[in-house]
C-alpha cells in the first residue's frame, strides 16, 4: 500500500476510535492533537502529531508547543518528546498516531514526575514590573474626559427622571403621526 492509502486507514480509525472523546482533536486530516490528563489536572499535557507526506515510512512531528503546555518546563518537554521519539523509532513503518497517544497516556506519571508546575503569571508580572521603570512617567499622555455645557447636562436632567432613568417609552414612535404620513 501506498503511504496515502496508509494515512487513509489510520485516518479513519482515528476517528472511530476517538469519536466523542474531549481529548482529541483532529486540526486537519494530518494533524492531530491530544490532552493526556484532565483540564485542571496540573500535570495535563497536550501533544500534536502532524504526519509527513511519507508517513508512516518516516516519522510524524511530535510538538508540544502548544499553549496549553506553557506552564510546562522545557527540560520536561524535552525529556517527554524524547521518549515518544523512541516509541517512534520502534514503531516506524507502522501506523502509530494511537500508538503514540495511549503510550503517553499510560506513561504519564513517569513522564511527569520531574515536573514543577511554573506559575506563569509570576513571570509575566516580573517582566511587566522590570519593563515598567524603563519607560519615562512623562510620555504618558491621561486620556480627557468629555465634558458636558450646562445646557447638555440640563437638556439630560430633563430626559431623565429623579433615578437617572429615561421615562418607559421615550423611545416609541408616535404611531399617529406615522400612519399620517404613509397614508396622505
Amino acid at each position: 500500500m501506498s503511504a496515502n492509502e496508509d494515512q487513509e486507514m489510520e485516518l479513519e480509525a482515528l476517528r472511530s476510535i476517538y469519536e466523542g472523546d474531549e481529548s482529541f482533536r483532529e486540526l486537519s486530516p494530518v494533524s492531530f492533537q491530544y490532552r493526556i490528563g484532565e483540564n485542571d489536572d496540573p500535570k495535563a499535557f497536550l501533544i500534536e502529531i502532524s504526519w509527513t507526506e511519507t508517513y508512516p515510512q518516516t516519522p510524524p512531528i511530535i510538538s508540544m508547543n502548544a499553549f496549553f503546555n506553557n506552564n510546562i518546563s522545557s527540560a520536561v518537554k524535552q525529556s517527554i518528546l524524547a521518549k515518544l521519539q523512541e516509541a517512534v523509532a520502534a514503531n516506524l513503518g507502522t501506523a502509530m498516531t494511537y500508538t503514540l497517544f495511549e503510550y503517553a497516556k499510560d506513561n504519564k506519571d513517569q513522564f511527569m514526575e520531574n515536573h514543577n508546575p511554573i506559575n506563569s503569571t509570576t513571570t509575566i508580572s516580573n517582566i511587566i514590573s522590570i519593563e515598567t521603570p524603563n519607560t519615562a512617567p512623562s510620555s504618558k499622555k491621561k486620556d480627557k474626559k468629555e465634558q458636558l455645557s450646562k445646557a447638555q447636562k440640563r437638556k439630560l436632567a430633563d430626559k431623565t427622571d429623579h433615578k437617572g432613568e429615561l421615562p418607559r417609552g421615550w423611545n416609541w414612535v408616535d404611531v399617529v403621526k406615522v400612519f399620517k404620513q404613509n397614508w396622505l
